[in-house]
């Protein structure tokens, strides 16, 4: 991991849950456009609460927490970008 991806990760994790709005969080990494045993690039992380991560009900779960909230990991990244965006 690079300096410039640890400090990004660093910076992430100050922020709350980008689903349910709680702390503290795990780095969510989307498989999106990624092979199975690939991950996404830290860049692209997703600050999650355990639950909404890897929780029953999170996204590596049944989802139905995300459902609830009509959100997915698109929606959640691009709220993250914006939290970035507003607090530079």
């Amino acid at each position: 991991m690079t300096r410039a991806e640890r400090k990004h990760l660093d910076r992430l994790a100050t922020f709350p849950c980008a689903v349910c709005g709680t702390q503290p969080v795990q780095i969510h990494h989307p498989r999106a456009a990624v092979g199975m045993s690939q991950r996404a690039s830290h860049f692209l992380g997703i600050p999650l609460c355990p639950e909404c991560h890897q929780g029953q009900h999170g996204i590596h779960g049944d989802r139905s927490a995300w459902r609830l909230r009509k959100m997915d990991e698109w929606d959640a990244l691009a709220r993250v970008v914006e939290w970035m965006e507003l607090s530079t």
